[in-house]
């Protein structure tokens, strides 16, 4: 048994027939998944490839979205432009404001988190910076002269 959307909000389900149109969109976002370039998907089924209808987040919204990771498992209303892609409605989701409810408390990305490499935290490496050589005390010359042994020729 499906849950029941919000009163404005539709089901997954009935997304295709709204094409084209700013709507609400009710579902349980069963698993998030990170495609290519770190582009995040919300699947509302097992299977995502069957699914009726998906939300997208690409890696450059992130940081405006926050840690959608953490919407797998629950119930979430979505708003935005119902657009078909590849056979399949979805909603482009960049902003934090397009989650209704309590679903829209998720915390801001981790500040290591590294989109590219689909989850994996790198704070990247620090490289120390080559040591200035430290210089070699020089020896005194033989032939150097030094204080009043200077010959000169203006002698006074």
């Amino acid at each position: 048994m499906r849950p029941l959307p919000a009163a404005d909000c539709l089901s997954i389900h009935e997304a295709a027939k709204h094409i084209g149109e700013t709507k609400c969109v009710s579902g349980k976002v069963l698993k998030v998944k990170v495609g290519n370039k770190g582009v995040h998907f919300l699947d509302f089924c097992e299977d995502a490839l069957a699914c009726p209808f998906t939300v997208v987040v690409f890696a450059g919204d992130l940081k405006d979205v926050g840690d959608v990771r953490l919407l797998s498992g629950r119930n979430i209303e979505i708003r935005g432009a119902v657009k078909m892609y590849d056979g399949r409605p979805e909603i482009i989701l960049n902003r934090i404001s397009q989650i209704e409810g309590g679903a829209a408390m998720i915390p801001p990305l981790p500040k290591n988190y590294d989109v590219e490499n689909r989850g994996r935290f790198s704070a990247g490496r620090l490289h120390p910076g080559k040591k200035p050589r430290k210089a070699k005390p020089q020896k005194p010359s033989a032939t150097a002269t030094y204080g009043n042994d200077v010959e000169r020729d203006d002698q006074r």
